[in-house]
């Protein structure tokens, strides 16, 4: 499944602002990828962590399009990799992170971050930028 489901992220945000004060809150923005490959067998199979940029040119590297699910507003892709095996990959792009930055709108939160900063992911800064004024938050 997608790596954080709108409708899922929604769920725990909307109880942690029945748990805590909603200016102590911030929204932990995904910035990874998961491929998937498949069948996936419960304790045994094990995904591959990519980059976001990485996920799209895995999919354009294997020639096979790119669809989005509504219900989670997750981008994925399938493809057969060299070995015959199956593959499912999950990530973020500017419509995902926009419904999650939506989120932090509509629940007046302190605000959003990125959960792995250490993958270079220029549209998710540039949405992020766009939408609230940056600050530096310190433990």
């Amino acid at each position: 499944m997608a790596i954080a489901p709108i409708n899922n992220v929604k769920a725990v945000l909307d109880y942690a602002l029945t748990e805590i004060p909603a200016d102590k809150i911030y929204l932990g923005i995904p910035n990874y990828a998961y491929d998937w490959p498949l069948p996936f067998i419960q304790g045994e199979t094990g995904a591959q962590v990519i980059g976001n940029i990485t996920a799209a040119d895995r999919a354009a590297q294997y020639g096979v399009p790119i669809q989005f699910d509504e219900n989670a507003q997750s981008p994925f892709y399938t493809y057969t990799a060299e070995d015959g095996r199956e593959h499912i990959v999950w990530f973020e792009d500017v419509r995902s992170i926009k419904a999650k930055l939506d989120l932090v709108d509509e629940s007046v939160i302190a605000g959003p971050g990125f959960w792995n900063f250490m993958r270079a992911f220029p549209q998710g800064y540039l949405m992020i930028n766009n939408m609230f004024n940056i600050e530096k938050v310190y433990p």
